[in-house]
């Protein structure tokens, strides 16, 4: 007597697997176009006008009103090897000392990533020189360990949503 489970591993064996065509955006080796980019500074222009509507922890303003983000600070660098596309964000707190340039970096990524619906290895800085920890503050803002940890903090996950909520 063949069991439940044997007629079922039988009749399964014998199909064919199917390989279902992937959207260009969940293909890790999509060019810029295949992305829906025109070019480089199509791209760039596309990742402003996620980071200009973030709005300062601190102040009502927006960080683009405060020029801590700015077009000319998001370089579109050489793709990885599996032609995933490489973006540096540059920011420039408004003071030396800003006591929240980590958690505005942390807005910065979170952006990014939930707004982007494909691949990209991401590298955010502070502009070099504009704050006195910021070799620190980088290292915190581009280590995947420290982000998510950060992201399980309900006060300050609380807090990154209402820096980048759309505005209704």
């Amino acid at each position: 007597m063949i069991s439940f489970f044997s007629k079922l591993s039988l009749s399964s064996s014998q199909k064919v697997p199917v390989e279902v065509a992937k959207p260009a955006y969940m293909d890790k080796s999509a060019s810029l176009q295949e992305l829906g980019y025109k070019d480089d500074n199509d791209l760039r222009e596309t990742i402003y006008d996620f980071l200009r509507t973030i709005r300062d922890p601190e102040k009502p303003s927006t960080l683009e009103d405060l020029k801590v983000v700015y077009e000319e600070g998001i370089f579109i660098k050489e793709p990885t090897e599996d032609n995933v596309p490489v973006l540096r964000v540059e920011f420039n707190p408004t003071v030396p000392h800003c006591s929240l340039a980590t958690l505005i970096g942390l807005c910065i990524r979170i952006k990014i990533q939930r707004s982007l619906n494909h691949p990209v290895k991401l590298d955010i800085y502070i502009k070099k020189g504009a704050h006195t920890t910021e070799d620190e503050i980088n290292k915190q803002i581009n280590d995947k360990e420290r982000i998510a940890a950060a992201m399980e903090n309900p006060n300050l996950r609380n807090l990154v949503e209402s820096c980048i909520a759309d505005e209704e």
